[in-house]
């Protein structure tokens, strides 16, 4: 395993707080020690890493960034740290962790009523519970709103039929937060806990991508919940779309570790690699794709680390978690592309981590938004016009 050296060309870790360095750092080794030395093999037989949970539980990661109920209380940009270093060791840890926090316990934390908050955040935050977020259907990604799975009132209960695809954690967790359409077409979302009759969830099997995560379908049929298990003040759209950028943050930082992962390793089996009685590394056009990724690298830290700024003053806008999701994930799934090629052939093999972060990022490019979506999210807000309408 080669060592790691975080690029840093414009001093960004002197923007950093000395806590936000110490956070950085202690999940930095965490992913050295514990993450990496087994990864490929979980990756090799596309099984997730669960014997990490009570060790990331342990160290704060799980809602990192919420306050009370056993949360840690980070700061935005020591979240988004936390997120890179993650993704650094694999794109599946980070999800976990992203879909644990971001998507399950933020919505309770923001939408929840005191009882749900009690009830369910201390034990996700210790990694006892887990968490799923059901919003995806097998005929609606990029239209959410289209979904056609409903929720009928009964009484004091609700009745929830319908399909989520692409769930995150679906088959292992204890409570789905799954949105679905009232008899009025309002958007509500509720805690449906997997253990209720009519709750059925699938591994998909057969990914190429994120391989050391889980990733399921959620059959829900007349399974019947109680009001209490209605996120009160989760209505509309807007509701699901909030936990989506708070989500989206996290990726934003994500794709860097995945990039700098990449880079150093290309950069050092440059060094080292041999061709022509010199190493590759004295090469012009080695040289050139070596100072074209770095300088990528470069652009979105400085983008992420003022973005967390504006996320902890509360001026944040969801254009702009657009922005930095999408130019961050296609920067980090261009430069895989890249370092893969600097490898040749042995960068289609395991021994190196490239390949494997490569193909996460073909799906991390696709969820939480697509590559596309985001920039017409950013056309609409330059125009006016929504062109996806």
């Amino acid at each position: 395993m080669q060592p790691f050296h975080e690029l840093d060309l414009y001093g960004y870790d002197a923007l950093l707080t000395e806590d936000e360095r110490i956070i950085r750092d202690s999940v930095r080794r965490f992913v050295e020690d514990r993450v990496l030395p087994v990864i490929e093999e979980h990756n090799r037989a596309s099984t997730f890493p669960k014997h990490l949970i009570p060790e990331m539980a342990e160290l704060g990661l799980l809602g990192a960034n919420l306050h009370g109920y056993g949360c840690a209380g980070l700061g935005a940009t020591a979240y988004g740290l936390i997120m890179q270093e993650l993704e650094r060791g694999d794109s599946g840890l980070r999800s976990f962790v992203s879909v644990q926090g971001a998507l399950c316990m933020y919505p309770i934390y923001r939408y929840g009523s005191d009882e749900q908050k009690q009830r369910w955040l201390p034990g996700m935050a210790a990694g006892t519970l887990i968490g799923a977020f059901g919003l995806t259907e097998p005929d609606f990604g990029s239209d959410p709103g289209g979904m056609i799975t409903r929720a009928r009132r009964k009484g004091d209960n609700w009745i929830i039929n319908g399909t989520k695809f692409w769930i995150t954690n679906g088959s292992v967790a204890d409570v789905a937060i799954i949105w679905a359409k009232d008899d009025e077409g309002v958007v509500r979302g509720f805690l449906v806990e997997s253990s209720r009759p009519g709750f059925h969830a699938t591994d998909i099997k057969g990914k190429f991508s994120l391989k050391a995560s889980v990733t399921s379908e959620i059959a829900l049929q007349d399974v019947e919940v109680p009001d209490s298990n209605r996120l009160p003040t989760a209505e509309k759209l807007a509701a699901p779309l909030s936990c989506l950028s708070q989500a989206r943050y996290g990726i934003a930082w994500g794709a860097i570790g995945a990039a700098q992962a990449v880079f150093n390793c290309a950069l050092e089996y440059s060094k080292t690699r041999i061709q022509f009685g010199k190493p590759i590394a004295s090469f012009q056009l080695v040289q050139k794709k070596l100072a074209e990724v770095a300088t990528e690298i470069t652009k979105a830290q400085l983008l992420c680390v003022q973005l967390g700024r504006l996320k902890e003053k509360e001026q944040v806008s969801a254009v702009q978690i657009s922005i930095a999701k999408r130019n961050n994930v296609h920067m980090a799934l261009e430069a895989a592309r890249t370092c893969r090629d600097i490898l040749g052939a042995n960068g289609v093999h395991d021994e190196y981590p490239v390949g494997r972060h490569m193909c996460n990022l073909e799906s991390v490019i696709t969820y939480e938004g697509t590559h596309d979506i985001h920039l017409l999210i950013l056309g609409e807000h330059l125009t006016g016009i929504a062109a996806y309408r």
